[in-house]
């Protein structure tokens, strides 16, 4: 399976989306994006999934990390994250339990999901993209 996820800067602050109670990984926080259909390129699945959770239209993504991961029983994800660069509309929304806001500092005592904890390192250690 592959994942496409989007980092939406905001000044020093990162868009952070907490699944839903009643669903797979509840209450986990996470990067908005999800699985990519059998035919679409990861920055079209970005999109896509951009559109469909937040109604964000992505003008200009870059991918920055790529790694795999397995959760217990099930088969590995490979996870895509892109630093969305442009984007037009405010994100609503549309399908988690909370979005907010989060500064660098904190990501590490967010509850994440595991699969996010190799990028979230990546960022203490070398900052947000520009």
């Amino acid at each position: 399976m592959r994942v496409a996820a989007g980092l939406i800067v905001h000044g020093d602050r990162l868009l952070v989306c907490q699944r839903k109670a009643g669903g797979p990984f509840p209450l986990k926080w996470e990067f908005p994006g999800g699985k990519l259909e059998e035919s679409e390129g990861p920055l079209e699945g970005l999109r896509r999934e951009l559109k469909e959770e937040l109604d964000v239209e992505v003008l200009s993504a870059r991918e920055i990390f790529r790694h795999s991961h397995r959760y217990p029983d099930a088969p590995a994800v490979e996870l895509i994250f892109f630093h969305v660069g442009e984007y037009r509309g405010a994100p609503v929304n549309r399908v988690f339990q909370n979005i907010r806001w989060a500064a660098l500092a904190e990501l590490d005592k967010i509850d994440f999901l595991d699969g996010d904890l190799p990028l979230i390192e990546k960022l203490a250690r070398e900052g947000l993209p520009k």
